[in-house]
């Protein structure tokens, strides 16, 4: 009998891992990372529950480390593939999989220097760049809506989910078998985006399934109705009154792009002057590229934009900084502008060197645009700290610090209500990629509905009809 085994992303939002047997075969759903609190992330490094070398194959949902980060670990371990993703999922992949293990090298480095002992064992990565390559290797890219037999008498289709460049709704059919006489659809609607973003497509309505598995980051909230486009012009226009810096931390990968798109929008419109803008992230300068190639999964504007021969993330005073000596020369700058750079928490990167340099003047504008973790730099400067500590010296903060909350790629209530709305009901709904919350909140209305819905638990597995 199919079954489904919740692995990660249950009852907390990072570590996307699903687990689904059929046929005698398996398929995971999503190897993701955990990320976040000490005691999510220690997981990382705890034995996967199942052998990697059982898996048959590896679906991936979008491209983002709490659903892909886990995936060089799993190849270290003996899984051969092959991985199914979306197009733009491998491109971003490429980015994303070095990245994160160059960070797991430094990391392990950093121990070692600081807790050095002839004693103690070396600190390792969780993996290395090699592992990574090897990952990459085993990416097979899939077409939106291209149905294709994963495993005997398993097919999987991808549909738009409108995240994150290539990110998408997997559905998974089984053929009938024993006791079952029609197939069985599990759908797993990976993490669903916001419906009119500025880039990218809406979220394509959901097909009718057996098994639903939905993401509910936002599942107990609504998003601040201001309009990202109006919220950024406020602060571009604030910004160039007070004479200074407006200093973007961002994340490479989504954030960028729309920031840039809305600007150029806004300078279009005639709504903000034109400034100088650097993106200042070598992630950033590589996924722009790949944001620009992908047309499938463009929203009506930026099509219409690309239509015309304009390109939608292009400023008319853009610059980006991909060596050191570029983004050094942005100090040399003087008079307002816009500076874009990783990493969007202010954990690390190159933002550090421009927040160390720009918050003591009182004419900066630091605008945080992203949700901000506890315990990182982001948070302290969102919630007002006087100081704050970069590359081992204390930094005083008399720069206007500003946060928008209406940036989120992720959907809130609103967008999973409106997403499920002509969905008829599956057998059985599974709450998960949420706090409990949020969770609880989803699975409450689900079942006002009349849905069988529940909070997946972590480690469950649940036979599926």
């Amino acid at each position: 009998m199919p079954s489904i085994r919740f692995l990660g992303a249950a009852g907390t939002v990072t570590g996307s891992r699903f687990l689904v047997e059929a046929r005698g075969r398996r398929v995971l759903v999503d190897a993701g990372l955990f990320q976040g609190l000490k005691e999510l992330r220690l997981r990382n490094w705890a034995p996967f529950p199942v052998a990697p070398t059982s898996l048959d194959a590896v679906v991936l949902t979008h491209a983002h480390i709490d659903h892909t980060g886990a995936l060089p670990r799993l190849v270290g371990e003996g899984f051969r593939g092959p991985v199914y993703c979306t197009p733009a999922t491998a491109d971003l992949a490429g980015l994303l999989l070095p990245d994160s293990a160059r960070l797991q090298e430094e990391e392990a480095r950093y121990a070692n220097l600081k807790g050095y002992s002839k004693h103690a064992p070396a600190a390792l990565p969780l993996y290395d760049e090699e592992a990574a390559a090897r990952a990459l290797r085993l990416l097979e890219p899939l077409p939106y809506h291209q149905e294709l037999e994963v495993i005997p008498g398993v097919r999987l289709s991808l549909a738009r989910a409108g995240h994150i460049l290539g990110s998408a709704h997997v559905l998974l059919t089984a053929e009938a078998e024993g006791d079952r006489p029609e197939a069985l659809r599990i759908l797993f609607s990976g993490d669903l985006g916001r419906y009119g973003n500025a880039v990218l497509t809406d979220p394509e309505p959901p097909p009718a399934a057996d098994a639903l598995v939905v993401e509910c980051t936002y599942g107990d909230r609504s998003h601040p109705p201001e309009r990202p486009a109006d919220a950024l012009a406020r602060e571009v226009t604030d910004a160039v009154s007070r004479g200074g810096t407006l200093l973007v931390p961002a994340f490479a990968v989504g954030r960028t792009q729309e920031l840039l798109f809305l600007l150029r929008e806004l300078e279009d419109a005639g709504r903000i002057p034109t400034l100088p803008v650097f993106v200042d992230s070598p992630m950033a300068v590589d996924a722009t590229p790949i944001y620009r190639a992908h047309r499938e999964d463009h929203g009506p504007e930026a099509a219409a934009l690309f239509a015309r021969g304009k390109d939608p993330f292009k400023t008319r005073r853009i610059a980006f900084a991909r060596t050191p000596e570029e983004s050094k020369a942005i100090n040399d700058v003087r008079g307002p502008c816009v500076i874009i750079s990783a990493s969007g928490m202010a954990t690390g990167g190159r933002v550090l060197h421009h927040l160390a340099r720009l918050l003591p003047d009182d004419r900066t504008t630091v605008l945080l645009v992203g949700y901000q973790a506890a315990g990182t730099r982001g948070r302290s400067l969102q919630e007002g700290a006087a100081r704050v500590r970069i590359h081992g010296q204390e930094v005083p903060v008399r720069a206007r610090v500003a946060s928008l909350s209406c940036f989120s790629a992720h959907g809130d209530r609103d967008d999973v209500d409106r997403w499920l709305s002509g969905m008829p009901a599956p057998a059985r709904t599974f709450c998960v990629h949420g706090e409990p919350a949020a969770l609880e909140a989803t699975a409450s209305r689900l079942r006002a509905r009349g849905w069988t819905a529940h909070p997946a638990r972590d480690q469950e597995e649940v036979a599926l009809p």
